[in-house]
Formats: C-alpha cells, structure tokens, sequence
C-alpha cells in the first residue's frame, strides 16, 4: 500500500485569499512488513485530526476550547508500538460486526457459522482476534479536508463468510468530524461497522462528563455482556439520559435510538464539567454503546491524553449487539448488489468567552 504519488510527508495548502487548511502525509512506522501512514487533517477553527491507515483508526482529534485552547479530545497512542495491541480498540474502526457475537456462531440461511471466539473462549468480540481494527487499509484518497481507506476482507477470514470490501471516509468541516463508511459483499454476511474513539471533553475521570442520549429504551446483558433478548425503557432505571445528568457510574450498555430506519439523528450530546466544551453525536445507526473504559489499562505509549480506567468514555453507534441471533432485532444482513452507507457526525461547540 502506498499513497498517492507526490504526497508522502507533503503538506497542501489553498490557493490565496481562501482561509488556511491543510493535509499532511507522514510515516508512522511498519507493521507485519507494511508501512503504515498518518494523514493530518487541519481546518481553519483550529480543528485537527490524525487517521492512522493501520485499523482506519482515528489516533489524535483536537477541538478549540472555550479557554481559547486547541484541546486534545481522544485518547491515542504516540508510536504504532501501542496499537500492535491495543486491548481496548483505541480509536478502532471495528468489523466486521462490532460487539459481541453470542458463542462465537451463527446461523445464516440454513446453515451454522462458527467464529473465531476471542474473547474469555467464549464470544466473538469485536470481529475476531484481528478484525478490521489489526489491518493495515489502503489509503485510497486524500483531500485538504478528507480522507478514504479501504480495506477487503476474503471468505472465511476469522470464519466470517463472503468477501467484504469497505471504506471508511473521515471528513473534517471546521468543527465537526464526520465518518462515513460502505460495505458491499459477494455473499449474504453480517456486516456492523463503528468507531471506538475514547473521548474526554475535560475531566480526570469520565463518569464527571455530563450526558444526554437519544435512546428511550436499552438492552440488558447476561454476564457475558450479550444482549438478553429483551428491549426495556430506560424509564425508572440508572440508564435514563433523557435528560442531561453526570454519567457517574460504570456503563458497557446498548442504547436504541428513537429513528427511523436509515434516519439521522442526534444519538448523544456530551460536556466538559465546566462546560466548557460540547459534543454533539448524530447517527443514522439504530444504536448507541456507551462503555466508560472501566478495564481500559494505563500505558507507557499514550499520547496526549493518559491512559487508564475511566481516563474517556466510547460513544460506539452501530446495529444492535448480536443481531446475527436475534431475529427480532434490526438485521445487519447484508446481501450482494446491496451497499450499505453509515454516517456519523461528532460537532464541537465551545461556548463564547466574554
């Protein structure tokens, strides 16, 4: 994989007389005999965001702050020696289906498919052991304020049936990033893609950020963290955000949103203790897993942000968690001749200073 020619380590800037925004390609470092590159995303707020082409990840995203600062809002690592591991998906774009797979199988038109169980033996997490998050994607297209991977994942890969082919697109617009990605296969397979960007708006512990979300209703786990079946209100339990209140507690919980299949809407609103920085998250996903990094470990690679239990909190929008055994859930079948389109916004709002 290489990038298009001329634009290793170079910078693009506008034509005069248009604000400044530029895009930078570098190297940032080999993995399993591959060169894996960091394209720099900057827009004329101030904004910046780094994507790494190894696991599509979004490794640095800054925002401006109402203190008049260029704040670092995810958690990343500094080197590619930390995301050879990466136990929590740091900045991930997970597939080929995001969450949990109960038992590790399925059943598709008939027949039983089994996964690669990678996590406790038991579930398949996340994909598999590599998923799409440990690939290195190919940059496809850079632009002064976007960027587009793609990635093919062959028959069988980690038991998963039918070739895939995806893209992931990263827009940056002044204060709002923006993350599209299309999957297209050449048999019927389960495809659920997300982004597992760790947030933290301004806070040392994340559980101190206060939260709105979009979902009236949750689904409860067994202890293995797979969905029970059942679709409850938030009404009456610790799960209602309905309205804005401190996420206080540990949450590794799916939230169903309220839209129509296909519909935007707006799936979270989150601020910095001090209000002093606003996130808005809108989805045309049909849920939202809010996780508070409650066994996220500390490491010696982290970059601007430390690492460690609480340090952010994932706002991860995808279909719902193990709908492959769920027939009454929202499919995440997808046939051949079909394109599957997602799209996700995260808009930044400081409020003004006096």
């Amino acid at each position: 994989m290489r990038p298009k020619k001329g634009r290793t380590g170079a910078m693009c800037a506008p034509r005069a007389k248009r604000e400044v925004v530029m895009m930078r390609i570098g190297d940032f470092g080999r993995i399993d005999g591959e060169t894996v590159h960091e394209i720099t995303l900057s827009s004329p707020s101030g904004a910046g965001a780094s994507i790494l082409t190894y696991g599509a990840i979004l490794r640095d995203l800054r925002m401006p702050a109402a203190d008049g600062t260029i704040r670092p809002v995810v958690l990343g690592f500094d080197d590619l020696d930390g995301y050879r591991d990466n136990p929590g998906y740091l900045g991930t774009t997970v597939g080929r289906c995001a969450n949990r797979i109960g038992g590790a199988r399925f059943r598709l038109d008939g027949r039983e498919i089994a996964l690669e169980p990678n996590e406790g033996g038991r579930n398949t997490l996340h994909g598999g052991r590599l998923g799409f998050g440990r690939r290195t994607w190919t940059l496809d297209e850079a632009t002064e304020t976007s960027v587009t991977l793609s990635l093919a994942s062959p028959d069988g890969e980690e038991g998963w049936p039918g070739r895939v082919e995806v893209t992931c697109r990263y827009d940056l617009d002044g204060t709002e990033l923006s993350i599209t990605t299309t999957a297209t296969c050449d048999a019927p397979t389960p495809v659920n893609l997300t982004n597992h960007s760790y947030f933290n708006l301004g806070a040392a512990d994340c559980r101190d950020h206060l939260l709105r979300l979009g979902g009236r209703f949750f689904l409860p786990t067994d202890d293995g963290l797979i969905p029970t079946g059942a679709v409850l209100p938030v009404e009456g339990t610790r799960n209602d955000f309905r309205d804005e209140r401190r996420i206080g507690e540990d949450y590794d919980t799916g939230f169903v949103l309220a839209g129509a299949p296909g519909e935007a809407v707006v799936a979270a609103e989150a601020r910095a203790p001090d209000g002093s920085l606003r996130m808005i998250v809108t989805t045309d996903e049909p849920m939202v897993q809010l996780y508070t990094a409650t066994h996220l470990p500390a490491s010696t690679h982290a970059a601007a942000l430390p690492h460690g239990s609480h340090a952010g909190f994932c706002l991860e929008t995808q279909g719902l968690t193990d709908a492959p055994n769920k027939r009454h859930f929202a499919s995440v079948l997808l046939r051949p001749g079909e394109v599957r389109v997602r799209r996700t916004s995260f808009r930044f709002e400081a409020p003004t200073r006096e």
